[in-house]
């Protein structure tokens, strides 16, 4: 997909993603990689939270796409909605070259104890 990581911390994950490589039959941007790509982001900001010692898995996203785009690049920006010790959710606005919103979308994580040996 050529997502890239730009910032990241529990507070704010931003990544970038090209338009080209990720386009469905007419030429837009998919829905379907905007989906991934806030998926993606809200996760990697709940692993942050979480810390190394803790797995999370996504357990809800959701996603409005207000537009879409035919070229460039996008960016998705995660912030945080709720952090605790077992629940991490995110919204993740996806924006054009333009500044324009795309997308809005809500990434909800589980966060996992590790499961003791044996």
């Amino acid at each position: 997909m050529g997502v890239r990581v730009l910032e990241a911390s529990p507070e704010r994950l931003v990544a970038t993603m090209p338009v080209e490589t990720n386009t469905q039959s007419f030429g837009l941007l998919h829905g379907g990689a905007m989906a991934c790509l806030a998926e993606a982001v809200g996760s990697w900001a709940a692993v942050i939270h979480a810390g190394p010692e803790r797995t999370v898995v996504g357990v809800d996203v959701s996603a409005t796409h207000h537009r879409s785009a035919r070229s460039g690049v996008v960016t998705a920006t995660a912030l945080p909605l709720h952090r605790g010790s077992r629940v991490a959710t995110y919204e993740v606005v996806i924006r054009d070259d333009q500044d324009r919103r795309l997308c809005t979308a809500r990434m909800t994580s589980l966060i996992l104890e590790p499961r003791p040996a044996g």
